[in-house]
């Protein structure tokens, strides 16, 4: 009873806190109208939210990670991914195909995922970009929830502390408790 109580007094605070003073909304980039040059080349990994501890737990073991995203023929983007755990190197690769009937990228091999994109404005960055992936519920008839929910922020530079206090703020006042940022003590990898 005490935690039910509790948790609808959270509630009206937040709901009243929100009224007063408004979250920041983000700003979504379509997919199929974005200036995709614009977009290409290399970004760090900054940061990562979610509702969920669960979403972004496996973030927690990299020291950092910086991607490269290439145009491919037909409206595919190829990111490179490489990614620093301990003294290794892992290197891992997404195909993404835009569908010009549509706000997101289709990941290939996961067409049930979201993946939108939305500007740095979150993060009052102009050389950011947020990356949303979304996943339904595994059991649909059952699931409420989205079986991944997850926001990460990437910057053309590997020095951006300030950006990454705005979009950690920002997120939070979505209801995005749980986040992670590297820790970045080791080189990257190339």
């Amino acid at each position: 009873m005490l935690k039910e109580v509790f948790s609808l007094v959270l509630s009206l605070y937040t709901l009243l806190y929100q009224t007063i003073v408004p979250c920041l909304e983000p700003e979504m980039l379509s997919v199929n109208t974005i200036d995709r040059q614009k977009h290409l080349g290399t970004w760090y990994f900054k940061a990562a939210v979610s509702h969920r501890e669960a979403d972004i737990q496996k973030f927690r073991v990299l020291d950092n990670i910086v991607f490269t995203m290439e145009e491919r023929a037909n409206d595919t983007l190829l990111l490179t991914g490489h990614m620093r755990m301990g003294d290794n190197c892992i290197k891992q690769t997404w195909t993404y195909h835009i569908n010009l009937e549509s706000n997101d990228l289709e990941l290939e091999g996961r067409p049930q995922r979201k993946n939108l994109l939305w500007s740095g404005k979150w993060a009052e960055c102009s050389e950011c970009i947020i990356f949303q992936e979304i996943e339904p519920p595994l059991d649909k008839e059952k699931g409420t929830q989205d079986s991944l929910h997850r926001h990460m922020l990437y910057a053309r530079s590997s020095n951006s502390s300030e950006m990454v206090a705005t979009f950690l703020k920002n997120a939070a006042c979505h209801s995005m408790q749980a986040s992670v940022t590297p820790r970045q003590e080791k080189e990257f990898c190339t």
